[in-house]
């Protein structure tokens, strides 16, 4: 899945360039490249299907220059991770109605990728199997606020629990709780599933959305699909596949793993996994002269510097005609603030 903006990484991230396409760790490959890198090692590459919005796709063929074109499915307009799911499923099913899917957001890190490979594929033998939709659970390191849990039930199999409730984003003091169970664990968003129990599950749970798709079912596969889903998709509710189906089905099973896992959502998960001076400061790609300041991270053009003083847990990003300076305690407003920006200069800053 590629079609996000990556607002909460704003002013790097931009409408025309998301933080899926950007490489924050000067390895030369982008987040999208590195979750390509991934799953090719576990999945052939022409079975590989990137989702993204119509205008990144001249970006995804330019980054995954291996990616056939057919493979890459521009969605016409945003809709959320539940249209863009089922268009994928209804596309697999018609090339393969007996595929296994695997679904993993594109700009995420995985720093333990030898674990991340045999969670898959014990997933996949795990769906083989059973009817489940699959989802992989994180173990949790922090009380962390900014992401979604998910509490596990009775085990049906070695190492995989049957899924008992989903909780989104708590409040410190309850995701405090949910660590000290040890019943919860981070929600990654990848998913593991048959093409035909997403669809049942689709059909039943989101029936308007699935109709929609239905509509069209022998168009799939065929060169009829694309101008089908121009006409179409915008008129798909907007909806998460979390919402929509996950926490309502009641096949919905979790592996757990410790995958040195992050979403990258916000600059402060960029923080915390990555390397830090004495004074606890991150520095990516710029020139830093930090005095009496700790604990905050920079970013600003590669050559620049950037001084400071008295400076102590901030995210100062210069993007060049951006500069945001914030503390990191109150990130969570960057997603508010990026919508007065556009409000006040329309999409000039976007």
């Amino acid at each position: 899945m590629c079609g996000g903006i990556g607002s909460r990484f704003w002013p790097y991230s931009r409408t025309d360039k998301p933080k899926q396409f950007i490489d924050f760790f000067g390895t030369g490959r982008s987040l999208l490249q590195m979750t390509y890198d991934r799953m090719v090692r576990l999945v052939p590459a022409d079975h590989i299907l990137v989702v993204t919005n119509e205008r990144y796709e001249q970006l995804v063929k330019e980054q995954l220059p291996d990616v056939k074109p057919e493979n890459i499915l521009s969605e016409p307009d945003r809709r959320n991770t539940a249209p863009c799911i089922a268009w994928a499923a209804y596309h697999i099913g018609a090339l393969d109605p007996e595929a296994s899917i695997i679904v993993t957001p594109s700009d995420h890190l995985i720093m333990r990728e030898a674990a991340f490979e045999e969670c898959v594929e014990r997933g996949f033998d795990f769906i083989d199997s059973h009817d489940a939709l699959l989802t992989i659970g994180i173990t949790p390191t922090r009380p962390e606020t900014g992401y979604g849990y998910i509490q596990i039930g009775d085990e049906v199999s070695p190492g995989f629990m049957k899924v008992k409730t989903f909780t989104e984003k708590p409040d410190l003091e309850l995701a405090r709780v949910f660590v000290d169970t040890g019943e919860f664990f981070w929600n990654a968003g990848i998913f593991l599933w048959k093409v035909d129990t997403i669809k049942r599950a689709l059909a039943k749970y989101l029936p308007d959305l699935d109709g929609i798709f239905c509509s069209g079912a022998d168009k799939f596969g065929t060169s009829c699909e694309k101008e089908f889903i121009d006409c179409t998709f915008p008129s798909a509710p907007s909806i998460s596949i979390d919402f929509g189906v996950m926490e309502k089905a009641d096949n919905v099973y979790v592996e757990c793993a410790d995958l040195g896992w992050s979403d990258l959502g916000t600059w402060s998960s960029l923080y915390e996994i990555s390397p830090k001076n004495i004074a606890g400061n991150v520095t990516q790609k710029c020139n830093v002269m930090a005095y009496d300041s700790s604990g905050n991270i920079f970013m600003a053009p590669d050559g620049k510097l950037v001084v400071v003083s008295g400076l102590k847990d901030f995210i100062v990003a210069d993007a060049g005609d951006v500069l945001l300076i914030c503390p990191k305690g109150e990130e969570q407003r960057i997603r508010q603030m990026v919508n007065e920006v556009n409000q006040r200069f329309d999409d000039k800053f976007m």
